[in-house]
């Protein structure tokens, strides 16, 4: 959604935006090209990606930093910048991290490391599947997919690495499999280990908790008029922008059984999107991975 990204965060040209998930850049380029006397700051967690970056962005008014979003406010008044005019967050898995065999997150990849990390830092998938007890990787898998055979999975990894560790993806797959009835493998439209693989991954990256905390640190070094777009790949991700939008939004903040509002409060954004924007049918066709995608943005107001 590269051209519903740029109109929806209205760049102005002299404005500071901040593409706090970078990337390899394409969101960033489409912003960088509408700026003239702007600055952008490109933010990314993974090495690899910022290697990439700052081969291909070499002006002086692009700042390319490796590190987490949720660190955004250091990052901007470490550069003597208080506030800005629009944040991007396009969360979740990249298209590259997916197809890079040896970051171990494809289910199709049988001999892959099982790594999922996507700074390259900090426990890694192996790690969790080989120490994590039964009960708590059945926590997981559901919380983080709602795979309905979460508990039969764990029980299955468990006593496979009693055995020997687990050590690769394909690995993780036959065990997953193995967990899963065959009425179900048969008639299932998805692969038997998307739900749970997604599950780990989040786990191992922490997610959901990076978000909640990205979504405030990045609301708070916004400019009043300034805009936050964030784009999510899947209904828990959503849930989590869709109602932290909402509670900025809210104007009374007083408890519903008081009889008048007391607080005087006003809200502090408005929703520029009422309804999530979603890929085109024609950029589904040429990027299947995007059908899943949500857009939301919100502007502060004060």
């Amino acid at each position: 959604m590269l051209n519903e990204v740029v109109e929806l965060l209205d760049i102005k040209k002299n404005g500071v935006y901040v593409d706090a998930t970078a990337g390899f850049g394409g969101h960033s380029r489409a912003i960088f090209d509408r700026l003239k006397s702007g600055k952008l700051f490109m933010i990314d967690q993974d090495p690899d990606a910022i290697s990439a970056l700052k081969k291909d962005f070499k002006s002086k008014t692009v700042t390319i930093i490796n590190d987490n979003f949720i660190n955004i406010k250091n990052i901007i008044k470490s550069y003597n910048i208080d506030f800005v005019d629009g944040i991007l967050l396009d969360v979740g898995v990249s298209s590259y991290q997916i197809d890079s065999s040896q970051r171990g997150f494809s289910y199709h990849d049988q001999s892959a490391p099982l790594d999922m990390r996507m700074s390259k830092k900090g426990k890694s998938a192996k790690d969790i599947i080989n120490t994590y007890e039964e009960k708590e990787l059945s926590k997981i898998i559901w919380d983080y997919s709602e795979e309905k055979f979460s508990r039969r999975i764990a029980e299955k990894i468990v006593a496979r690495r009693k055995i020997s560790p687990i050590e690769t993806t394909d690995d993780l797959v036959q065990i997953i499999k193995s967990a899963i009835p065959f009425k179900f493998l048969r008639k299932s439209l998805i692969h038997p280990a998307r739900r749970t693989f997604q599950a780990i991954r989040i786990e191992v990256n922490k997610e959901l908790q990076m978000l909640e905390k990205g979504l405030t640190e990045a609301f708070s070094v916004l400019k009043a008029g300034g805009r936050l777009a964030v784009i999510t790949f899947h209904s828990l991700e959503d849930r989590i922008v869709k109602k932290k939008m909402a509670s900025w939004c809210i104007k009374c903040t007083c408890p519903p059984d008081f009889p008048i509002c007391i607080c005087r409060g006003s809200c502090d954004a408005k929703l520029i999107t009422k309804k999530p924007v979603t890929p085109s049918a024609e950029e589904i066709n040429r990027n299947n991975r995007s059908r899943s995608a949500k857009l939301r943005v919100v502007c502060r107001v004060k």
